[in-house]
């Protein structure tokens, strides 16, 4: 997944490792021409620097920050919610959606819909994994719902997860509770965590007998804290206990794949940290586990052992699923470890700039293992006020995270068109706050 050029790397050769594995005909010549020949001109300039060097050359950054058509009037730092796509991402949608409306019925089940196949096969790559175990879905929440209510479970068995898990993920499990009589069980974890062990202590000590499932995310939407996958599911591999990894903050953020982690099940949005179009998610299922996890819409039973059943949900566009490839083209462009070194460095940036400030809290961790782009801060003012007061008069987008009696806080997730003029703006009006409080 990760591109490591050298100084001679040819355009050939990074045109054809970009695009492997991906309908690069679909597109329109005039605009992967002109992409690729930026992008790979920018990535050779950083050819002979390692990923973190890279992390500081702002010339580089430039030219990923130009590639996306947004307004610079307002200063995005909720990038976690859902990210802006880059100019030929959204270029690559109109072209799919104009195509679609050409006999819909025709054009979009004989014609586009036959061609996610290659999407399918792009996010395998990305994942290395079979691309026979990936579902193209609508978002992180249908993953995890088709997940949470299509795994069997009876009554009085377990899930156990933690406080700081997706409100969505407990309400669905809350129903099954309700319904089946399961039992969910939430435990708090250290905030900020500095220690994989500790963490992973938390979830041994939450284990009992009747524990049959383990939710966890890779990256709580919270404070950013990175969760030891690996060694949870290792864990629970030695009880017999399979797990759900929750990867809606970790896909293309982080830099890893799924030998890295060793889930039996993972979920993502990719319309978050891949940048794809609004309402694309992925589904990853072990092969051996598809046929046990009953679909969201029911499928046919021919489809039993398919990771297609997954995908059945009726009608639906086509366009946005294929537009995913320009999205894997240019994460591919950038590269996964260049992109993950940067993004620390954007969140390190502003973190160091207001640490050292009194009445500042950090949620977030500062140790690199620990965290990367999403970090919480608490500066002991209502952070609702805050947010609304960064926002109405200078133009700051933040939200604010908080869960009752454990923290409270801005959530700040810059992206990779993030601009550090921004980040010192942002850095500038939190310094006034804290000198003189919000304006009455």
């Amino acid at each position: 997944m990760t591109m490591c050029f050298e100084q001679d790397f040819s355009r050939r050769d990074f045109i054809s490792k970009i695009g492997k594995g991906l309908a690069l005909a679909a597109m329109t010549s005039s605009t992967i021409a002109a992409m690729l020949e930026n992008v790979y001109a920018a990535s050779k300039s950083v050819s002979h620097l390692t990923p973190q060097q890279a992390a500081f050359d702002e010339d580089f950054w430039f030219q990923i920050q130009q590639a996306f058509s947004i307004s610079r009037s307002i200063i995005n730092l909720n990038n976690g919610g859902v990210s802006p796509s880059p100019r030929i991402v959204t270029e690559a949608l109109i072209r799919y959606t104009w195509q679609q409306e050409d006999v819909p019925a025709y054009t979009m089940w004989r014609i586009l819909e036959p061609q996610s196949e290659n999407v399918r096969a792009g996010l395998a790559e990305l994942f290395e994994c079979d691309k026979e175990e990936i579902a193209i879905t609508r978002n992180a929440s249908e993953s995890l719902e088709t997940l949470l209510l299509g795994y069997p479970m009876k009554s009085g068995d377990e899930i156990i997860t933690t406080t700081q898990d997706y409100p969505r993920n407990i309400t669905t499990l809350r129903q099954r509770e309700q319904r089946e009589g399961i039992q969910l069980t939430l435990f708090k974890i250290p905030t900020p965590s500095e220690s994989p062990d500790e963490l992973v202590t938390k979830f041994e000590e939450a284990i009992t007998p009747r524990t049959k499932l383990i939710l966890v995310s890779h990256v709580n939407f919270t404070t950013g804290q990175v969760m030891p996958i690996r060694k949870v599911c290792d864990l629970a591999r030695s009880r017999n206990i399979e797990v759900i990894v929750d990867g809606a903050h970790s896909f293309a953020h982080l830099a890893y794949t799924v030998k890295d982690l060793g889930c039996d099940y993972f979920a993502t949005s990719l319309h978050k940290w891949l940048h794809a179009p609004k309402g694309t998610g992925m589904l990853y299922v072990k092969r051996e586990k598809i046929d046990k996890i009953f679909p969201l819409m029911a499928a046919d039973k021919s489809l039993a052992s398919d990771i297609r059943k997954f995908e059945e949900i009726g009608t639906h566009p086509a366009a946005p699923r294929l537009a995913i490839g320009e999205a894997i083209l240019f994460y591919n462009g950038i590269g996964a470890q260049r992109k993950e070194a940067r993004l620390r460095y954007l969140s390190r940036y502003w973190m160091n700039n207001l640490k050292d400030m009194s009445g500042v809290r950090f949620n977030t961790s500062f140790n690199e293992n620990q965290s990367c782009a999403i970090a919480n801060v608490d500066i002991g003012i209502d952070p609702g006020a805050v947010s609304g007061y960064l926002f109405d008069k200078h133009k700051i987008f933040t939200t604010t995270i908080s869960i009752e009696n454990e923290f409270k806080g801005l959530r700040i997730t810059p992206s990779v068109y993030t601009t550090i003029s921004e980040l010192d703006r942002f850095c500038e009006v939190m310094e006034t706050i804290l000198k003189k409080g919000l304006p009455k």
